[in-house]
């Protein structure tokens, strides 16, 4: 038995980009983007941002602006 995905990766798999994002009527470069995903990360799934992740909170931020902006 074939899946959906089995059966939409026989019919794209020889297709160019032009022609897979002709058939699934998105751009060329959403096609390309995630061809290139797929190829390097093994996943289209989104990644984990990198860097270390921020301690102030929006709120935080939005005081500390409002306290610069006044003290000019």
């Amino acid at each position: 038995m074939q899946t959906a995905s089995t059966n939409i990766c026989e019919r794209l798999c020889n297709k160019s980009i032009r022609d897979i994002s002709w058939l699934l009527n998105i751009p060329r470069s959403t096609v390309s983007g995630i061809i290139t995903k797929w190829k390097q990360l093994g996943t289209t799934a989104t990644q984990p941002p990198s860097g270390r992740p921020r301690h102030m909170t929006e709120r935080g931020q939005r005081m500390l602006k409002r306290t610069v902006h006044r003290s000019h």
